[in-house]
């Protein structure tokens, strides 16, 4: 097993800090200490109502609070909550469980904002509670989509199964880009 060193030991020691910062790239594009490797797929885990669901690591810019304040558009659906001043940019917040007709998402002390790394379509999905990192195997994926009780079918990219849990995937990209979210205004 190899000995942790503190880098700032080695700062006396440029070529030792220069060997020790090489074998730990090496490390880390092996997959040993935390980066995902080859096989290994990362996602973040979030609760719509009382089930589990994953999103793609890259299709996640951020995860956020839920801001105090946000502004109602007039003619909007009930599932567009408001617009949201974040750090300068306008981010529409978009109730995710309304959206997808599985009744209003209660605001609580664990309730995000997962903030789609969309490029042309900016949008945060406010969901009751982010879990948080979850790795899987590349042998885990599994293509059938689950049964679930969100209804969310079309936007499901398979999931992930480890022993009795399943995690459904759900595509946030398919989800923005489609017409039930695209078509916000109120009829």
């Amino acid at each position: 097993m190899t000995e942790v060193v503190e880098l700032a030991s080695l700062v006396r020691q440029p070529f030792e800090l220069l060997r020790e910062m090489e074998r730990r790239s090496a490390s880390a594009q092996s997959g040993v200490g935390g980066t995902p490797g080859v096989g290994e797929w990362v996602g973040v885990g979030f609760r719509i109502g009382e089930e589990r669901f994953l999103a793609a690591r890259d299709q996640v810019r951020e995860v956020l609070m839920l801001p105090e304040s946000m502004t109602r558009v007039p003619g909007a659906r009930r599932w567009l909550l408001g617009i949201a001043n974040l750090r300068g940019h306008l981010l529409p917040l978009v109730d995710l469980k309304l959206l997808l007709g599985s009744g209003r998402t209660s605001l609580r002390r664990n309730t995000r904002v997962v903030s789609v790394n969309h490029r042309e379509i900016p949008a945060g999905l406010v969901v009751d509670e982010v879990i948080g990192f979850r790795r899987f195997r590349a042998d885990e994926h599994n293509a059938r989509e689950p049964q679930t009780v969100v209804r969310c079918e079309r936007f499901l990219a398979g999931s992930y199964d480890r022993g009795d849990e399943s995690w459904p995937l759900l595509s946030l990209f398919d989800l923005v880009e489609s017409n039930l979210f695209l078509q916000a205004a109120a009829e």
